[in-house]
């Protein structure tokens, strides 16, 4: 073979290396099978699906030549992460005229997962978007807002629909914006505010300037080329050292559409002319500036767009173009200074410009890198009406309402939403704080705790495990734990009321207490566990503990499993999630029961063990158990009071304890302690514990002595007053 031959190859090689190397949007990957049916099953005369395309990756679908609709996944649009910090992915088909055609889930890794619900709900509320317009405002469950289209949650699921929502419906409008269907709008925001053209006051230019009508940007070359290090403009078109402090620009900038700055700068009969000229919503800004750097730009050379400057309002870009410029060139107002350039500029009522928000002017500044690439770096001057220009409109309640409800973030919604069962579980925790505070005075009475207990634990079952869906996995400890090691957000834990209370609660409680108080007081499925055998003992049903050498050595069981799911986690959580299914948590809590008859079985037959021996899925195989404990080697207090006799020569308390959490030698151990107060109670009771039983019978019996003493002294005397 030819050297040349050789040669080609190696060029080949090379290339397909590069091509391997590059990010995975850059190679164009055809729809997969699902993603056709869904496209078919809504256009099914589509003839052409384009490959991805844009910054979005948008597939255009055609009908022979004609547009019939668009195709994008929103993970490429909108990555918004779920609890366990990873985003779901789903494909949207848009119409030409900016309508939901199909939503359809593609992939989910946590939520649905995470909390157990039937994955077709999930499908079915996907499908509910079908016809929603993109500019439309979409909410889940109730709303003040009588413009929003509402959308009912799934019930267990409200965490992940709102997900949904936000991902679907701000996709959907980025991409139609981008794709020019609808126009660019800000966020629901408060009625504009508009200017009073009754009002008008003789201002000079140094007043016009001092009270904010008029705004200035002073730029020198120095400050300019600092703005371009770091990129790869650095040192490009760079000034001279000597010529660093000269001005760049001196730049003045202001609305020219209130009459008390505009007929002061343009005067009366210029300022009526251009005037005459706008449309109703329009308004018009004075450009003004001395310098090297020309604020018109070459796009205005050119007849087209102005591409030094723009306006920005409410995160969207107001732009230029020749019709939307006038010429100045004559100012009145006294004190001004001549400048070399002037321009009057018009933002059109499409852009629905607000005189009562701040506005931003920014000018550009490029700097050329290559033949066709170059850099931008901006310039922002921030401008601000004055007050007394402006009429602010009277908003209502509900109007004021629909706007702050319509700008929360969306951890903030499902807050509101959960409001209720917020407010209970955080009057619960607050009893709970009480009940462990008085602990000591609960403990010497025994019939009172024993109430308060049974009472708790029906309501962590009731209301925090089946109702609020409250129910802490070990699948959450590993989500937490991967958001720390990669990019940790608050936002993604605070979407989940619930479980973010619970879990604050938990770290607060493990450092003062423990794990005890979660695992005894807060975990849905231990009080369920808790009540069951409650009932078995008060039907006198036998009970069985294993000898004291197995239960410690079996206490190692759940840590192997934690340790082996932490280990699975590290290579992919949805998998760790499916091994997490040694917990019953979600078929006996989340589910109610109502699963595959495997899962099912699984959980029940851990709850009829637990009729015969206390909590034997938490004592042995609870991985959630393990994760807690290994920080209670921190905690801070140890309420559970002890005596020195406790373990020698008494073992009362080590015998009586239902989770066998005391050794034989008389301390507890912390990790393995679910803080039911029974030992306190024990320890409070004189008539039980050896050690006060001692103490109250040698009381007893130093009562007593004096009395008898004095019995003996009577007795004689009593013979003696009898004798002959």
């Amino acid at each position: 073979m030819s050297s040349q031959y050789f040669r080609r190859l190696s060029v080949i090689i090379t290339l397909l290396s590069a091509l391997a190397l590059l990010p995975g949007q850059a190679l164009a990957e055809p729809p997969s099978a699902l993603e056709k049916e869904r496209i078919d099953s809504v256009l099914p005369g589509v003839s052409f699906i384009s490959e991805q395309e844009g910054e979005f990756g948008v597939r255009t679908l055609k009908q022979g030549d004609e547009v019939v609709g668009y195709a994008f996944e929103t993970i490429n649009v909108a990555p918004i992460p779920a609890y366990s910090g990873k985003p779901m992915n789903m494909q949207v088909v848009l119409d030409p005229a900016g309508n939901i055609l199909d939503n359809y889930v593609l992939y989910h890794d946590e939520p649905i997962l995470l909390i157990g619900i039937p994955e077709q709900k999930l499908h079915d509320f996907a499908a509910k978007y079908q016809g929603i317009h993109v500019t439309q405002r979409v909410v889940i469950g109730r709303t003040k807002d009588e413009s929003a289209v509402t959308i009912d949650a799934v019930s267990g699921a409200t965490v992940t629909v709102m997900v949904v929502n936000e991902a679907v419906m701000t996709s959907a409008h980025k991409v139609a914006v981008s794709l020019g269907l609808v126009e660019p709008h800000a966020d629901v925001k408060p009625k504009p505010s508009s200017i009073r053209m009754d009002l008008f006051e003789q201002k000079d230019w140094s007043t016009l300037t001092g009270d904010g009508s008029v705004r200035r940007l002073l730029l020198n070359y120095g400050q300019v080329d600092d703005a371009f290090v770091g990129t790869e403009a650095e040192g490009v078109d760079a000034a001279p050292a000597d010529k660093r402090d000269n001005t760049f620009i001196d730049l003045y900038f202001a609305d020219l559409t209130t009459p008390t700055i505009g007929r002061n700068i343009l005067g009366d009969s210029q300022y009526e002319r251009v005037m005459k000229e706008l449309q109703p919503g329009d308004y018009m800004f004075g450009v003004m500036a001395n310098g090297d750097f020309s604020f018109k730009g070459s796009g205005y050379v050119r007849g087209g767009i102005f591409d030094r400057i723009q306006l920005r309002q409410f995160g969207e870009v107001i732009s230029f173009r020749d019709l939307d410029f006038y010429r100045l060139s004559d100012v009145y107002a006294a004190g001004m200074p001549d400048f070399h350039e002037m321009g009057i500029f018009i933002a059109r009522a499409k852009y629905a410009v607000d005189p009562g928000s701040n506005l931003g002017f920014e000018l550009l500044v490029r700097r050329q890198t290559g033949p066709i690439d170059s850099i931008f770096t901006s310039f922002e001057l921030g401008y601000q009406w004055p007050e007394e220009y402006i009429e602010r409109p009277v908003l209502t309640r509900a109007e004021l309402a629909a706007i702050e409800e319509a700008n929360r973030p969306l951890w903030l919604q499902v807050w509101y939403q959960k409001s209720f069962q917020v407010g209970v579980l955080l009057a619960a925790l607050v009893v709970l704080v009480a009940i462990l505070f008085m602990q000591d005075v609960l403990a010497r009475r025994p019939k009172l705790l024993h109430r308060i207990r049974i009472g708790y634990l029906s309501f962590t079952v009731l209301f925090i495990g089946w109702y609020a869906l409250g129910q802490i996995s070990v699948v959450n400890v590993f989500a937490f734990t991967h958001a720390f090691m990669g990019d940790f957000k608050w936002d993604t834990f605070l979407i989940d009321p619930i479980m973010f209370i619970m879990w604050s609660f938990v770290a607060i409680s493990i450092l003062l207490w423990g794990r005890g108080v979660f695992c005894g007081w807060l975990c849905p499925f231990g009080a369920l566990q808790e009540l069951i055998n409650e009932a078995a003992r008060a039907l006198k049903i036998k009970q069985y503990e294993l000898p004291w050498a197995v239960h410690e050595r079996l206490w190692a069981v759940k840590y192997i499993i934690l340790l082996a799911l932490f280990a699975i986690s590290l290579d992919s959580i949805g998998t760790a999630e499916k091994f997490a299914e040694v917990e019953p948590f979600k078929t006996a809590i989340t589910l109610h029961f109502m699963r595959e008859w495997s899962f099912v079985l699984y959980a029940v037959i851990l709850l009829v063990i637990n009729i015969f021996t206390r909590k034997v899925y938490c004592r042995y195989i609870c991985p959630l158990g393990a994760a807690l404990a290994i920080p209670t080697q921190l905690r801070l207090f140890d309420w559970l009071k002890r005596r020195k006799e406790c373990g020698t020569p008494c073992q009362l308390c080590a015998v009586e304890c239902e989770v066998q959490a005391i050794h034989p030698d008389g301390h507890i151990n912390a990790n393995e302690c679910h803080h039911c107060l029974d030992c306190q109670v024990t320890y409070y009771n004189d008539d039980r514990c050896p050690p006060l039983v001692a103490k109250k019978k040698r009381r007893e019996r130093v009562k007593e002595a004096p009395a008898a003493k004095q019995a003996v002294n009577i007795i004689p005397a009593v013979q003696l007053e009898s004798s002959p």
